[in-house]
Order: structure tokens, then sequence, then C-alpha cells
């Protein structure tokens, strides 16, 4: 991991987040106990860059929490472009609305309550990209219900690989889930992989 010095300084050499994403960052700290799970600018802007480079018509996000990374992914849609966002916790759906319909995209994100394998499997849609940032003893699971819906070329990025540093240490059940999910994407031929140091660790898959 990073220091924080030089987390500081990539913070102050990335574009401003603007009003809207100013406005969620507040309401999660006032209002949630884990503001932490909030991607943030740096991480946001990055989402929102690659969505902007693919132009997606279909986006996929496997957690929700309060919008932030789901308004950053919506924003590089297509026109007609569409976003399913998933969310286990229900007590936080109508903080998530809220935000969604603060950014102006309540046309443009669709959200489902509940578990997300359930709910990928009721989705006949392909997929461009997918952002997995929900249970972590679950991201196997996840990847393995949805690497079929996503078109060949599409793009899968997973949060939080890296999980505080503690990934080559630790033996709590989180951490060892992230560490067979990451093992089991290093060694599957179906895709091409590359692990990044931001925030927390991000895994950018490609589907090959």
């Amino acid at each position: 991991m990073i220091s924080n010095i030089l987390s500081e300084y990539i913070d102050s050499i990335t574009t401003s987040q603007d009003d809207v994403l100013n406005d969620i960052e507040r309401r999660t700290n006032l209002r949630t106990t884990h503001p932490r799970m909030l991607s943030g600018k740096v991480q946001g802007k990055f989402l929102e860059i690659i969505s902007f480079l693919m132009a997606p018509d279909k986006i996929l996000e496997i957690g929700s929490f309060t919008g932030y990374s789901a308004i950053c992914l919506a924003r590089g849609l297509n026109k007609d472009g569409v976003l399913y966002t998933m969310e286990a916790n229900e007590e936080i759906i109508p903080m998530l609305k809220e935000n969604i319909e603060h950014a102006g995209l309540s046309d443009k994100i669709k959200v489902f309550v509940g578990d997300a394998v359930v709910n990928i499997k009721k989705l006949n849609e392909e997929f461009d990209l997918v952002f997995i940032d929900g249970d972590k003893r679950q991201y196997a699971d996840y990847y393995k219900s949805v690497l079929p819906k996503v078109r060949n070329g599409g793009i899968i990025i997973a949060d939080n690989i890296l999980w505080s540093g503690k990934i080559t240490e630790s033996t709590d059940k989180e951490t060892s889930s992230l560490r067979e999910f990451n093992a089991m994407v290093a060694s599957d031929p179906n895709v091409e992989q590359v692990a990044l140091s931001v925030r927390d660790g991000l895994l950018i898959i490609r589907k090959l």
C-alpha cells in the first residue's frame, strides 16, 4: 500500500469531484456508519474515465452502497445505455435512490435489492462493463455468475483486492475469500488481468 503522503499527492492532482459527488460524500459521512466504503474521488474518477473510454451500453454493479460509484460509471454510458446496480442492504436503498435522483440519473440506473447472485440469474443481458464491490466472501460466486454474461472483450473491475494490505498475511474469512478469488481469476484461461494499487486495490479483468 502507498503512503498517506503519496495518497494525498495523488488526490491533489486528480480532477476535483463536482457538487453532486461532494454532496453524496458529505451525506454518506453524516448518515452511514461505514463511510469508508464510498469509492471516493480518485477511484470514482478512474471508474468514470474507464466508462467514458468504453462508452458501454450495459453496466452491472454489484454493491451499490450510497451510489457514488454507480453515478461515476453511469456518466460514461451510451445515450441509451443502462446501469444495473445491486445492493443487499435494504436499509440503504432510500438513500441510494435519493442520490441517484440527485444526480439526474434515475432513468439510467436500475436498482435491484437482495442477493446479487440470485438477481444476476434473472437478467437476460450481455454486459460491457462490470464493477464488483459487494460482500467480499462472495466475490468468487459473483465472478462465476457474471462472467458468462460479459461480452467477449468486456471488462470486469473488482474492488478491494488488497484488503488494506492484509491480502498477503491475514487468515480471516474475508481476506481468505479475496485471496481465493484473486487466485481463481489468475488461473482462468478465459481472461487476462492486471492488478492495480488504486485505493484498496483494483483487479481489471478482460474477457478473451
